[in-house]
C-alpha cells in the first residue's frame, strides 16, 4: 500500500494541470505565428540599417579584423554580395584569409542569408 500512495496523490491532481506542459509547449508556435503576421519578435533596441549592403559593408559590419581583407575578397567575388554569401572556406583559404576569418566571415554570411543579422549602418567600436 505504501508503495502506491505516491502514484494515486499524483492521480488526485486537478486536470488542468496535466495538461499545463501542453500550454508551454504551444506557446513557441503561437509566438511564431505573430511573427508571420507582422509583428515584431523582438524590439529591445533596433538599430538602423544600411539600405544597401555590399562586400566592404558587410565585412566592416562582421568587424573583429575582418575588413582587413576587403580589398582582397572584393576583387575575388566581384564586388557581387551573393557570391561571397555563397562562397565555401576553401576559396577563402586560397585568398589567404587566415581561419578565425574565415569562420567570421561564413558564420556571419550564414545568419545573414537566414534574416537574424544584418550589419549596422554605424560601424561598432572596436576595444
Amino acid at each position: 500500500m505504501n508503495s502506491l500512495s505516491p502514484r494515486l496523490s499524483r492521480l488526485r491532481l486537478p486536470v488542468f494541470l496535466y495538461h499545463l506542459p501542453m500550454a508551454i509547449a504551444c506557446a513557441s508556435p503561437f509566438r511564431r505565428l505573430l511573427a508571420a503576421a507582422g509583428a515584431p519578435a523582438r524590439s529591445f533596441h533596433a538599430q538602423p540599417y544600411q539600405a544597401k549592403v555590399g562586400v566592404a559593408e558587410f565585412l566592416n559590419g562582421v568587424g573583429k579584423g575582418v575588413e582587413a581583407h576587403a580589398a582582397k575578397v572584393e576583387e575575388a567575388v566581384g564586388g557581387d554580395l551573393q557570391r561571397l554569401l555563397e562562397a565555401r572556406t576553401l576559396r577563402l583559404k586560397k585568398l589567404g584569409i587566415p581561419c578565425k576569418h574565415r569562420k567570421l566571415i561564413l558564420s556571419f554570411a550564414h545568419k545573414y542569408r537566414l534574416g537574424l543579422w544584418r550589419p549596422q549602418a554605424v560601424p561598432k567600436k572596436v576595444q
